[in-house]
């Protein structure tokens, strides 16, 4: 299959975005409109209209179609019954599968073409969040044949047909708040960034409530992929002020309010500053990037069936050390931690040491062979994990491009969880 991020000509132009000249003319912030808080659905009269009331305004159909899935579908009811108090006519289709898979999103896009809604309501985790957006593309172009070769420098011309909202139950994607759809190419074993800034959702729900039932190992994996977006969005050469605020900001809530909603899923102040803490790194790096972590994690994850945000979030320290080189910008996160040390080089060490302790206490592995990937199943796909890496549109990013051979170097290193030294 052909892959819009493959091609040499994009492979080249898209770095020249970061170039400070270039952010220098024109640089975009995009955001969602946003409501959070536990009444953030409320139909209690207050200091204005509801979002669907408001939504409701502009919709001259009124029909909103809610994607889901299985899990979260109780959560979708619930908002089915407010959507309808607005006025609207809803359908649910509840078949969203993890990770997005291309199959999924045409049967859901099919779905969309039978209701013709004018809202788009996703409700659940990244996954339903992000396959709602690629269906949306379908929805909209009928003329799309293949999601895998629609390139970001090309208009979509979305909003024709409907608008999107999301609703996340989930602490960690933020893909509320982003332009990115993240779908899976079954056959091939890889994930396919669509990347588009139509695809911002034009409203972003935070129901803490809805994210409290997440277990133990979701909710520090979910919050995980969080603070890697965080993390490495501060690193991005991409970056600006607006989302240097909002990423440091989020490293400092997730640090600090993760433990607890892993400890306690029905700690409320925790559940929603860590729901907040997760759009608002959403929102720093759709608008700032990610890099290493995400070009290595989402080709381990995929190939070794790992948690997406454990399969990110392992590789920060590595990322950090392989950064350092050639920018300092960790230290506006030692800052922010209050990591004080005699030198950059000790205070890098002290940052890396803070994150695998906190990796530590949330039962996850500091390295790829504590993730219980054998040797063997290591080895065998080597190759290919290092290839999708090294092709990933995150690469792009990164503040420092690796080579094909230190891709191969960075993942070996991460197996045995060795300090990177290049």
């Amino acid at each position: 299959m052909t892959y819009w991020f493959t091609e040499p000509a994009l492979k080249s132009l898209v770095p020249l975005a970061g170039a400070s000249a270039v952010r220098g003319l024109s640089t975009p912030f995009t955001v969602p409109r946003l409501f959070m808080g536990a009444n953030a659905l409320s139909e209690a009269a207050g200091l204005g209209a509801g979002v669907f009331d408001m939504i409701a305004a502009s919709c001259q159909q009124k029909r909103a179609f809610i994607v889901t899935d299985k899990h979260a579908v109780r959560y979708a009811n619930r908002v089915s019954e407010v959507v309808k108090k607005s006025g609207f006519t809803t359908e649910t289709w509840d078949k969203a599968e993890p990770e997005a898979p291309l199959e999924n999103v045409s049967a859901c896009a099919e779905a969309m073409n039978g209701f013709e809604p004018d809202v788009i309501v996703a409700v659940g985790g990244g996954s339903v969040i992000d396959g709602a957006k690629a269906a949306w593309v379908l929805y909209e172009r009928p003329d799309i044949a293949d999601l895998a070769t629609v390139s970001p420098l090309f208009p979509l011309g979305l909003r024709k047909k409907a608008i999107l909202v999301a609703i996340p139950t989930t602490s960690g994607t933020g893909s509320d708040c982003t332009a990115v759809s993240v779908v899976t190419d079954t056959a091939a074993k890889r994930k396919i960034p669509i990347v588009s800034p139509e695809l911002m959702p034009d409203f972003s729900v935070l129901v803490p409530a809805f994210a409290a039932g997440m277990p133990p190992e979701l909710t520090a994996g979910t919050g995980l992929d969080a603070l890697t977006h965080a993390i490495d969005c501060v690193m991005s050469p991409m970056t600006n002020d607006f989302t240097d605020a909002m990423a440091l900001r989020a490293i400092k809530m997730i640090l600090r309010y993760l433990p607890r909603a892993y400890r306690d899923g029905t700690d409320h102040e925790a559940r929603l500053r860590m729901h907040i803490a997760a759009s608002m790194a959403g929102i720093a790096f759709g608008n700032g990037g990610v890099a290493l972590t995400h070009a290595m994690g989402h080709a381990l994850g995929k190939t070794f069936g790992i948690h997406h945000g454990v399969a990110v979030g392992v590789f920060i320290p590595y990322a950090l050390q392989f950064y350092s080189p050639i920018t300092d910008k960790y230290l506006d996160i030692c800052e922010v931690l209050k990591i004080e040390d005699t030198s950059s080089e000790a205070s890098l060490a002290a940052l890396v040491e803070r994150v695998r302790s906190f990796l530590r206490a949330l039962g996850i592995a500091t390295d790829l062979k504590g993730l219980g990937i054998a040797r063997e199943d290591f080895e065998k796909s080597f190759d290919t994990v290092v290839l999708h890496s090294f092709e990933d549109p995150s690469m792009f990013q990164s503040p420092r491009p690796a080579t094909l051979e230190q891709c191969e170097t960075l993942f070996r290193y991460a197996y045995e969880g060795k300090d990177v030294d290049f």
